[in-house]
């Protein structure tokens, strides 16, 4: 089948042909035809596909007759992230150059008086982020009652990301009559329940099995230690006929972390993770994209939306937590019938990830031996917390058993020096009178009228009933104690100044 069997225009043809592309994919095949006929579509294919061009070619000849309004676009598409929205954008200006529609990228991160200024003099095509839309509406800049088509792209990604609650808000502020175009890598439960409140008798359109890896892309899996795992990376790279690559971490700060360390080996090498700044993440992109760096470190925020042809290799320099991550991080390479190669580098302690990500994909994934590096094998179970070994612990006979032992133990100094401890009883005993006397004079709550629980030793304390091997003071205050009570207190400034 070729592009013209599709129903498309001739100036998108034109554009089409001129963007080097001559035979549509499976999702473009199925996808565009319904589109142009004005029905709801749910799509599901995996990443790399070309999910981006099965909308928005239809949307260009939809879009080609009739005029935008100031600040009410013709049509909405959903991104949820700013790299994947400006992917949509250059799509639409790549298809679009011989139509003279106008769109408006609306992200995070930019001016937002520049946007506001498009908006103003009326667009076609809106792209947009939920939060940057949401305060561009809050703020009374956009009307959505005219929008025509919505386009909600990558909506497992939306509900990774938590934006669910914003698309629903969107979509209530939208005119109930309208197009619904709602694609997305994978189709779980969740994504098939939103679909059904969005859409209305949708087309649906699937051309691959749920999370599956394209068969275009070589997975080997290594296993080392933690402390291995930078060196590993080095490794590979240099064994390897990188020409570009893709290195994921998980965490946003590890990527800053094996960013410094690559670049100190002496890689070409960028990063990209959600903290830094819009310019500073574009300015990396463009490297990336030119070939002045041949290494991105990045985070799961470029897993999606990052359209670069021939990209040679991925390095998942952690395993994915989630498993359907796995797919999309590999689908980076291997796009558009070409060859790639895809490195995980696991710890043992990976193996219920690696395991999860293997169940998903059906298949397991290749493992491979590092040269200098032993051999290492996944652990299915998490390992225990440091402490004693059960068995090591005693039981309940056991500490029955110990205890006459320890009381035995409590008892022998006493038996033993009987005589080293007898003057230092009768000096006790010889002040204790005096200090009875004391506590009757000061009216303290020791005075000798007063019963006390328990026994009274030669010392005149009173003790709780308590086992032989623990003393207490019971109802009677001690000494040091009574002493630093009945001493006078001085006198501060506040006090000197009440009496004047």
């Amino acid at each position: 089948m070729d592009f013209r069997d599709l129903g498309l225009g001739p100036e998108i043809l034109k554009a089409v042909e001129e963007a080097g592309y001559s035979q549509p994919t499976p999702i473009q095949q199925q996808a565009i035809p319904v589109v142009l006929m004005g029905r709801d579509v749910l799509g599901c294919a995996q990443t790399g596909t070309g999910k981006t061009a099965s909308f928005t070619l239809p949307m260009i000849e939809i879009l080609a007759a009739g005029r935008a309004k100031a600040r009410m676009p013709r049509s909405l598409i959903l991104c949820p992230t700013r790299e994947l929205a400006a992917q949509v954008a250059d799509n639409f200006d790549k298809y679009g150059k011989h139509h003279r529609l106008t769109k408006a990228l609306i992200i995070g991160g930019e001016s937002m008086g520049d946007q506001m200024s498009l908006l103003d003099r009326g667009v076609d095509v809106l792209i947009a982020t939920p939060g940057r839309l949401l305060d561009m509406f809050d703020r009374g800049r956009i009307l959505l009652t005219d929008v025509k088509v919505l386009v909600i792209d990558e909506a497992d990604r939306m509900l990774d990301m938590g934006f669910i609650p914003d698309v629903q808000r969107i979509v209530s502020l939208l005119p109930k009559i309208r197009q619904t175009l709602f694609f997305s890598a994978t189709m779980g439960p969740e994504i098939r329940r939103l679909a059904d409140d969005f859409l209305m008798n949708p087309k649906e359109i699937t051309v691959s099995r749920e999370a599956t890896t394209a068969t275009t892309v070589e997975q080997f899996l290594a296993i080392v230690d933690e402390i291995d795992k930078r060196e590993t990376l080095r490794h590979i790279i240099r064994v390897e006929n990188v020409k570009n690559a893709f290195v994921f971490c998980n965490r946003k700060r590890d990527v800053t972390v094996l960013y410094r360390s690559l670049a100190k080996h002496g890689f070409d090498v960028v990063q990209l993770h959600g903290d830094m700044a819009q310019p500073a993440r574009m300015e990396a992109l463009g490297k990336f994209k030119s070939g002045e760096a041949r290494l991105m470190v990045c985070s799961d925020v470029a897993a999606r939306g990052i359209d670069i042809q021939a990209v040679s290799h991925v390095f998942n320099f952690d395993v994915p937590i989630h498993a359907e991550d796995y797919v999309h991080r590999i689908g980076r390479t291997g796009r558009a019938g070409l060859t790639g190669r895809a490195f995980t580098i696991a710890t043992p302690q990976d193996g219920k990830h690696v395991a999860a990500i293997e169940q998903l994909i059906g298949t397991p994934i290749p493992r491979m031996d590092v040269e200098g590096l032993p051999a290492l094998e996944l652990e299915m179970e998490p390992r225990r917390r440091r402490g004693r070994a059960k068995e090591e612990r005693p039981g309940r006979r056991a500490r029955q058993e110990a205890e006459p032992r320890a009381e035995a133990v409590r008892e022998a100094p006493r038996a033993e020096a009987p005589h080293a401890e007898a003057p230092v009883r009768e000096e006790r005993r010889a002040e204790a009178p005096a200090r009875e006397g004391r506590r009757g004079e000061q009216g303290g709550r020791g005075g000798e009228g007063r019963r006390r629980r328990g026994r009274v030793d030669e010392l005149g304390i009173g003790e709780m009933m308590h086992a032989d091997d623990v003393v207490g003071f019971g109802d009677h205050v001690p000494d040091f104690i009574q002493r630093a009570i009945s001493r006078p207190q001085p006198r501060s400034a506040r006090d000197d100044d009440q009496e004047e």
